[in-house]
Parts: structure tokens; C-alpha cells; sequence
């Protein structure tokens, strides 16, 4: 008989050299269970089965020639993919384990509990996964709660089949691995008990965007198959990495609540079964911010360890409360990409927005709708369709290959869908409830992931401008190139530009599209007497211990979200511009606001701060400023205050910020002002000893300039940014600026859609240029030659 040891290791002795042996997922195990456990990293132990073992089988059944001539009537096109591949996985099912190998396991089960009754997760490691170049994710199967011996051994043996599912074997093909070279180890670990829990996954990068920084968990009730396989809409948390050494910081600079409407629980004779959640378990977050940091810690320690960004799967035990990493892998797909080139996508037009969902990447693909049940009926998919169904599982794979685009009803970022539509580069929108009854077969749609987290489903075919950026040719420039950035979910998408900063992050955006309710509806809920909005605000506000606190939470964490991206550059935030015509269209917002002839120069920016009518609503806003900047600890976040009429008003807005403990050069506050109001520019030195800077906003300043209504459709063709009254306006700001020793940028339109313009603000000195990112790189290329023509002028040259 031969020595059961060279057909069972322990998880502990192996490490990440030994992949060739137990393959990339054992391997890994063993390297932290040996390596990170003295960081405090908990890894559930067990044995791993070796590729001998595998061969063995393989071997004692004469598998090999049969299997190769199996594999070798595939067709190349994979029509008959299915048929080869069941056919394969027949003949390793009805094979039986040889004694001595089944000794092995037993014995090793025998080892990991004295009465052989443990319950253990039984997962499949392929010789060739876990790559940095090969991911295999999700296409080998397992086994969770599995209990005694027998359960085991027929476990193992469905892991040998999963060798050759449909989705593995089309992988191969793909990526030019020999079938008959790749081997299967079994990995056999103690059962976390999350099923009274939680788990889901984590990575150690942005997924969407390869942003660097931060940690990605997702998570939901139970075992973690439901987040993995894309059952359930998960929690969702962004840590920011570099503030988690500062222990007074909560660095969490999103949190979003997931649907969570079902988990995966024990089943009453072994395996598994599917539950509802309860209400309570739907409406509550499946972690505590000190539990998502600790996780959070641990994957940058992991990260570290590997020297790469990972991909990694998190359980909790409901029994003793502690964590476990049960998996851990190389990420795949942000990681290659191309560091040095920029692929930008835009919609010129679009039809009408059919459904929603999360986004995944941040491209955009167009064709005909062909809604799927069911894997099998692959041969009604035609090629550059756009996939739409329920949910996907490894079982899609060759399907998916085939899609111009996928929508599935179901599923959040780390679905298999969404890890699949990475690594195929292909635009994903997951969790669009209801997709599968909004479109229709055969329909021409637009599937958009380029217009932030929320991904879209127009109606026909958009037109659509490519563009790419070659980040090694942006020049280097003296004054400040900074980004207009209003949508959190989009400003980790730009992290490659060589910005300076945000120039103008507008609140307004995050309130009306995150937050959605008026802050007065919510600081006076009891005086709102429509009822449907009454039950949506009750609706989204669920979870949180006061009303008011969601709308904290909620815009301290955009604002974060926004200023982690450029940290430590500045962020300059202004706070609140709607017009009251905007702020009664907020939930429970016509309640408050009055009637206005003309909102665009009416009850707006600082004349609301203090007035009893909004007071208590800038309060609000305060107070997520104050927690995105000393408890989330993003500190480069810079207040803006907006259309502030006179110096005396400016006295009044500092007064209402002094009493949320926002205070000009506390904890390194700085504040601006917006110079959009011809008073900003008459009094400028007056405004400059209450403020550390300026900011241009071109399109108020030139409406008031010419006295002419933005808005006005009659009118437009007299607004001009660039006439000879608004340029000298601006040309006195920056003057008077220099004086002072103020601080001047411009956040307005102009030179966005003028780059010429940009030359003007130079030559005038300007600090700061803030742009649309679509046009940052256009703008920067004459921001570097006004200076070299000024350097020039200057020399003499």
C-alpha cells in the first residue's frame, strides 16, 4: 500500500512554492496559515489532497486514454462542448477511489476530528489556478458542510469531476492549457460556522477601476455561496487604505446596504439549503465598522504578503465570533491592466433608460437582447447579443464569451458575473431587478457602465466616442490641472489622470442622487403630510438610528469617497447650490421651499445657511463634513462656500460653521469662496481676509456680468464666457488675488469647453484649472504651452 502521505499533506506544512502539488488555492491556505497567523490572520485548517493523489485515481481507473480521446473530438468552435464534457465527467464519477487513497483521506479526516464526524467544506485547487495570469474563478466546484466519511469520499470525487465542467474545459482552450497536464487537489477545512453568521469576499483594489487604495468587501448572511455565485444583492464597504494605521480613524468611505434576501444555511441531514432572510437581517449591515476594518487590515496584510493585489473570500463564525480568510488569490484583472493608457468611453446620445443596476467596468456595449433560462440553450445566443438572465454561474462561461454586453437580475460586484465580465473586458450591469421582464428579445439596447457605479440599459443603439489617453504624454505644469468631479461612483475611475486635485466637488449631486430627501423633510419628518413620500423616506432611511443620520452618513461618505481618490491633494467641496425650484423636488422638499419668480438669483448658496428656514439643514451638511474630515480622517478636503453675496453675509455663513466645530485653520480647515457675483470681484480684498481662496464660477459670474439668464433659451446666444466684460472681470479677481496672497482657481465651464480659455487664466496667473475629466487632457496641453510662451516672453526667447 502506498505511504497516504504523498496522497495527503496538511494545509499547515504546505506553502505558496508548493502549487504544482496542491495547486494554487491549497498552496495559498498553507502559505498563511504558516506565514500570516502570527499577524493574527485566522485560516481554518485542514488537509489538502496532492496531484499524485489525483494521478493515482486517474491511473487506477485507466482514465487517461479515455479522457484524451474524449477531449479529442472537442470541437474547436466548442459546439459539442457540452456533450464531451458530460461524458468526461460521467466516466470520473463512476470510477471509484483506490483503498489506499481513500485510507488516506479517511485517516486525515480521522486526524482533523476524534470521532470523524467534523463538518468541513470540501474545495477543488486546480495545478494551473490562482495564476497571476490564470484565474479559473469560480469554474471548479464546492462542497460546503459536508459530513462523515462517505459524504467525503463522494465529494472529492465530484472535485476530480469539476476538472471538467463545460466552463473549465472552454477556459483551457482559451488559454492554451494542455487538459491532460492540469491535476486536481482537494482541499478539506473545518466549517466556519457562518451559516449563523455571515461571510462574502474582498479585494484588496478597486475591481471596477484598478484604483490601488482601497479594499472592496461585499458580504451578506450565511454561507458565503451566496455572494459568490451572485444569489443575493450584498452589503458593500470601501476602507480606505492609507488612514487604517490611524487607530481614532473609521476610514470607510462607503457603505452601501444590500437586499441581502436570502442566505445559504446548514440542511437539516448535511449539505446545504437556501432560506429567506428575516426583515431585521435584510435592514441591518452583516458588519460592524471595527469588524469591516479589521477585515480590511487583514487583506492589506495579505496584500503585502503576496506582494500583489488579492482576491479574497471572509467568513464569520457565529459560534465564537471570530473571523477566518478561508480563500485568497491573485487578482486577475485590474492588475494587468495597462498602467500607461486610458480608455475613455461616452455616450453622444441615448435613448430612453429601460433599467438600472451596479456596473461593472466602465465600458459600453451595444446590441440585441437575448434573454436566457438556462446554459443549455447556448445555440440560440448569437454573437455580440447582449446576454440578458436571472444570474450566472461558471455554467454561463461559454456563453458569455460570445456577448457584447451582460445584464443579469441578480448579483452584486463580486458575483460570478461581474469577476467573469472583468476578466473578459466585457460591460456587465448586475443586480438590475426585473431585466429579464423589461427586455425583450431581439431588442436593440445600449449597455452603459461609463457613467459611474449605477450602470444603464438604454433603449436602441447610442453613438459612442472612444478615447484613448496615453498618460506618458500629459505634460507637467506649474498651475494646478484639476477635475470637476460631481458623482462619487465615477471619481475612482479617473485616478490614472496626473490631477492635481478636485477643483469643484458638488454636494448637490450626492443629495439628490444618493441621498434623495430634502434634509429638512428629514430634520421635520412629522410636518410631511404626503404619505408616499412619507413611506420612501421611510424606505430609505431604514437601518439608521435617526433620520437625520442617514443623511450624515450618506454625504460624509460621498464627499470621502470623492476625496480619497487625490489624497492627500486638495478636494474642494461646495457645499449645497440648489435652487429652491431643485430643492423642492427633493423628497419632502415642497414643504419647504417657496415660490421663486426667478430661483437663479433668489433664496440660494449663503443666504441659506443662516436663515431659519434652512439653518438646521446646513447643519447637516456641516456636521458630514466635519465626519468625512476627522473621523473618516480625509483631511484635504476643503470647504467652498457659494454665491455669497457680501462680506457681512460671509460673517454670518463662518458664525452657523463655527457651531458644528468648523472653524477656518482648525485641524487645517481651509475655506474658499465662490467669485461668481460681480460684489465677489468690487470687494474681493474684503471677501479675501474672511476666506483662504477664490474659485471662479464662470457661469454665474458672466450671467450676472451681461444680465442674462442662463437659462434663458431666448438668450443664449448673448452668453458668452469669453466676452471682453467677463474676462476683465476675471483678469481684476486675479489682480486683487495676488495682493491679498489668495488663493484663485476657476471650477466653471469655460475652460472645459475653451481650452483657449485656459491660456487667458495663465497669463493672469491663475493657481488652479479645474476640469470636466473628458477634457483634462486637452486643457493641460495649453496650460503647458501658455507657459512656455510665458517663459519665453519672460527670458526674452
Amino acid at each position: 500500500m502506498s505511504d497516504r502521505r504523498e496522497f495527503v499533506l496538511p494545509l499547515s506544512v504546505l506553502r505558496g512554492s508548493d502549487v504544482a502539488c496542491v495547486g494554487g488555492k491549497n498552496a495559498s491556505l498553507g502559505e498563511m496559515i504558516g506565514t500570516l497567523e502570527e499577524a493574527g490572520i485566522n485560516v481554518p485548517r485542514g488537509f489538502a489532497t496532492t496531484a499524485a493523489a489525483y494521478w493515482h485515481f486517474i491511473e487506477s481507473n485507466s482514465l487517461q486514454p479515455r479522457i484524451a480521446q474524449a477531449i479529442a473530438i472537442l470541437d474547436k468552435k466548442l459546439g459539442n462542448l457540452a456533450d464531451v464534457g458530460r461524458s468526461i465527467r460521467d466516466l470520473v464519477l463512476e470510477a471509484p477511489l483506490p483503498p489506499d487513497l481513500k485510507d488516506a483521506i479517511y485517516q486525515a479526516y480521522r486526524d482533523m476530528s476524534a470521532d470523524g464526524a467534523s463538518s468541513v467544506a470540501v474545495r477543488s485547487s486546480a495545478t494551473a489556478e490562482d495564476l497571476p495570469e490564470a484565474s479559473f474563478a469560480g469554474q471548479l466546484e464546492t462542497y460546503l458542510n459536508v459530513k462523515g466519511e462517505q459524504a467525503l469520499f463522494e465529494a472529492c470525487k465530484k472535485c476530480f469531476a469539476s476538472l471538467f465542467t463545460d466552463r473549465a474545459i472552454a477556459y483551457r482552450e482559451t488559454h492554451g492549457f494542455d487538459h491532460m497536464s492540469v491535476a486536481l487537489s482537494v482541499g478539506v477545512q473545518t466549517m466556519v460556522r457562518s451559516d449563523l453568521a455571515c461571510s462574502g469576499v474582498m479585494f484588496s483594489i478597486d475591481t471596477e477601476t484598478g484604483f490601488p487604495r482601497s479594499v472592496l468587501i461585499t458580504g451578506a448572511w450565511g454561507l458565503g455561496e451566496t455572494v459568490v455565485q451572485g444569489m443575493v444583492v450584498p452589503d458593500e464597504l470601501q476602507v480606505f487604505k492609507p488612514l487604517l494605521d490611524e487607530p481614532s480613524l473609521v476610514p470607510i468611505i462607503e457603505k452601501s446596504l444590500g437586499a441581502k434576501r436570502r442566505k445559504m444555511v446548514y440542511g437539516a441531514k448535511g449539505a446545504t439549503v437556501l432560506t429567506d432572510t428575516t426583515k431585521d437581517e435584510r435592514s441591518s449591515f452583516v458588519l460592524t465598522d471595527a469588524e469591516a476594518l479589521t477585515l480590511a487590515r487583514w487583506a492589506v496584510l495579505i496584500e503585502q504578503h503576496y506582494g500583489r493585489p488579492m482576491d479574497m473570500e471572509w467568513a464569520k463564525d457565529g459560534e465564537t465570533g471570530s473571523f477566518y480568510i478561508v480563500q485568497a488569490r491573485p487578482e486577475t484583472v485590474q492588475s494587468r491592466r495597462e498602467a500607461g493608457a486610458l480608455k475613455t468611453f461616452k455616450l453622444k446620445e441615448k435613448g430612453n433608460r429601460l433599467v438600472s443596476g451596479l456596473a461593472v467596468g466602465d465600458a459600453i456595449g451595444t446590441g440585441k437582447v437575448c434573454h436566457l433560462d438556462s446554459p443549455e440553450e447556448i445555440e440560440r445566443f448569437k454573437p455580440g447579443a447582449v446576454l440578458v438572465t436571472k444570474i450566472t454561474d461558471p455554467d454561463w462561461v461559454p456563453i458569455m464569451k460570445r456577448a457584447s454586453a451582460i445584464v443579469t437580475d441578480h448579483g452584486g460586484r463580486t458575483s460570478h458575473a461581474a469577476i467573469v465580465s472583468r476578466e473578459l473586458g466585457l460591460p456587465a450591469i448586475v443586480g438590475a431587478n426585473g431585466a429579464t421582464e423589461k427586455l425583450s428579445d431581439g431588442q436593440d439596447v445600449t449597455v452603459s457602465c461609463a457613467e459611474g457605479d449605477e450602470g444603464q440599459v438604454y433603449d436602441g443603439i447610442a453613438d459612442i466616442d472612444v478615447t484613448e489617453i496615453d498618460i506618458a504624454k500629459i505634460p507637467s505644469t506649474r498651475t494646478r490641472a484639476m477635475l470637476n468631479i460631481a458623482n462619487p461612483s465615477a471619481a475612482f475611475r479617473w485616478w490614472r489622470l496626473p490631477a492635481d486635485g478636485v477643483g469643484l466637488a458638488r454636494m448637490e449631486f450626492i443629495i439628490s442622487n444618493h441621498i434623495k430627501v430634502h434634509p429638512m423633510a428629514l430634520i421635520r419628518f412629522d410636518d410631511i403630510t404626503d404619505q408616499a413620500a412619507r413611506a420612501e423616506i421611510e424606505r430609505l432611511t431604514a437601518g439608521y438610528d435617526t433620520k437625520t443620520e442617514y443623511f450624515v452618513d450618506k454625504l460624509s461618505r460621498g464627499i470621502a469617497r470623492i476625496a480619497a481618490a487625490y489624497y492627500p491633494d486638495p478636494v474642494v467641496v461646495r457645499m449645497s447650490d440648489f435652487k429652491t425650484n431643485e430643492y423642492a423636488k427633493l423628497l419632502g422638499g415642497a414643504a419647504f421651499e417657496p415660490k421663486e419668480e426667478n430661483p437663479m438669483i433668489g433664496w440660494r448658496g449663503a443666504s441659506r445657511y443662516y436663515h431659519p428656514g434652512y439653518r438646521d439643514g446646513f447643519g447637516l451638511e456641516c456636521r458630514a463634513i466635519a465626519r468625512a474630515r476627522e473621523e473618516i480622517g480625509l483631511s484635504n478636503i476643503i470647504m467652498m462656500i457659494p454665491f455669497c453675496r457680501t462680506p457681512e453675509e460671509a460673517d454670518r455663513v463662518i458664525e452657523e460653521m463655527g457651531k458644528h466645530g468648523l472653524r477656518r485653520g482648525r485641524s487645517g480647515l481651509r475655506v474658499y469662496v465662490m467669485a461668481e457675483i460681480p460684489s465677489n470681484v468690487v470687494v474681493a480684498e474684503a471677501f479675501a481676509q474672511r476666506f483662504d481662496g477664490f474659485s471662479i464660477g464662470s457661469n454665474d459670474l458672466t450671467q450676472l456680468v451681461l444680465g442674462i439668464d442662463r437659462d434663458s433659451e431666448r438668450l443664449s446666444g448673448l452668453f458668452n464666457e469669453r466676452h471682453p466684460a467677463v474676462k476683465d472681470t476675471i483678469a481684476r479677481l486675479l489682480a486683487s488675488s495676488k495682493k491679498t496672497g489668495s488663493h484663485t482657481g476657476i471650477c466653471g465651464q469655460a475652460p472645459s469647453d475653451h481650452p483657449e480659455f485656459a491660456r487667458f487664466l495663465v497669463e493672469h496667473g491663475i493657481d488652479s484649472i479645474s476640469v470636466t475629466p473628458d477634457s483634462f487632457l486637452r486643457v493641460k496641453a495649453q496650460i503647458a504651452l501658455a507657459e512656455a510662451a510665458l517663459s519665453q516672453k519672460t527670458t526674452g526667447r
